[in-house]
């Protein structure tokens, strides 16, 4: 059996290590902070796609780990009976023009091709949508049924309980064994940029909120994205809205007045939204690659040592296909990664 050390216990690391296991390699997770203490332990949520058009490898990888992602979580689910909050509810968002209009009924076509029919792009009425719906200029939505949400904390709590199954624990500190994986997010960016001399990537603060509703919404109630935020409806009854994308900032922890304005814009433009208190406030450090797509494989020059990173706002819908490719790597030295995601691609 492979020894397999992972270090960093956010969505990327935990998830490696559930496959791994699942492999039957002997898995340790180490980190300082515990599981979910960075970017992972955010509120929003959004498994969404990028829209079906000018196909390349990051989407096709992105849509094939959307696909795998019910099996994913369900899988994690029953090894440890705690619920990640995993529910492919599609999205709406609002068509604001009619230039927008036309461009998204031609996405509609493309994407029977390039979804392979196990999703839908559409318009529809907005007032075929629900309560549960944002604003239109138009009175047109586009709804996908590719999108998904989970709750970020929950999910890490639900691969945390299922690793314990397993008999693996997340633990402050420990002396590597076997291959090493790191996926240590921002702080990550940092040492791998040391190591190299340059820049492969920065971390990007990000502000969201959680919000109560007055009135409970539909259990399936679909994800929103509009006015370039998202709100998710949580299984919980819960509404997450986010999030800011600051690369200047005083303290990566602190809410401030950036984040006000977020939630006055989403209860402007989502009706059901009115009235909805505030019980939550989140602000951390995401990492971005250089090359804005997930950082992974061989750190180099460093023999034995891999690394996953740079899932900046795609980690969670990312993070079954990362995993796979990871685990195979380290495991069989099976190498699927596409070059558009290699650590060689940020440098």
């Amino acid at each position: 059996m492979a020894d397999i050390t992972i270090r960093g216990a956010g969505v990327f690391g935990l998830s490696i290590a559930w496959i791994c296991v699942q492999a039957g390699a002997v898995v340790q997770v180490i980190d300082p902070h515990g599981a979910g203490a960075g970017a992972s332990g955010g509120l929003v949520g959004a498994l969404a796609p990028h829209v079906p058009e000018s196909w390349n490898p990051k989407k096709q990888m992105q849509f094939d780990s959307l696909i795998a992602a019910e099996a994913f979580w369900a899988g994690v689910e029953e090894a440890g009976g705690v619920p990640s909050g995993y529910g492919r509810t599609g999205r709406l968002q609002p068509v604001v023009d009619g230039a927008a209009l036309a461009l998204a009924r031609a996405r509609g076509e493309t994407a029977r091709d390039l979804w392979q029919g196990r999703a839908v792009w559409e318009v529809i009425a907005a007032d075929a949508a629900g309560d549960f719906a944002p604003l239109s200029p138009t009175g047109h939505l586009i709804r996908d049924t590719l999108s998904a949400r989970l709750h970020p904390r929950r999910a890490c709590a639900s691969l945390v309980v299922a690793l314990a199954s397993r008999r693996v624990q997340v633990v402050p500190e420990g002396a590597d064994r076997g291959t090493v994986i790191w996926a240590t997010g921002a702080a990550g960016l940092a040492a791998l940029s040391d190591h190299l001399g340059r820049a492969v990537g920065a971390p990007v603060k990000g502000q969201a909120a959680l919000l109560s509703p007055t009135r409970p919404l539909p259990p399936e109630a679909p994800q929103l994205f509009v006015d370039g935020l998202h709100v998710i409806a949580h299984a919980d009854g819960s509404v997450a809205v986010g999030s800011t994308s600051e690369r200047d900032f005083a303290d990566p922890a602190v809410t401030d007045a950036q984040l006000d304005d977020v939630i006055a814009r989403a209860i402007a433009a989502v009706p059901a939204l009115a009235g909805a208190q505030v019980t939550q406030r989140w602000a951390g450090l995401r990492p971005r690659a250089r090359s804005r797509a997930p950082m992974l494989g061989p750190w180099p020059g460093r023999p034995g040592h891999l690394v996953a990173n740079g899932g900046f706002k795609i980690g969670f819908g990312m993070a079954p296909a990362v995993a796979r490719m990871i685990a195979d790597l380290a495991l069989s030295g099976r190498d699927t990664i596409p070059s558009a995601f290699r650590v060689e691609a940020s440098l």
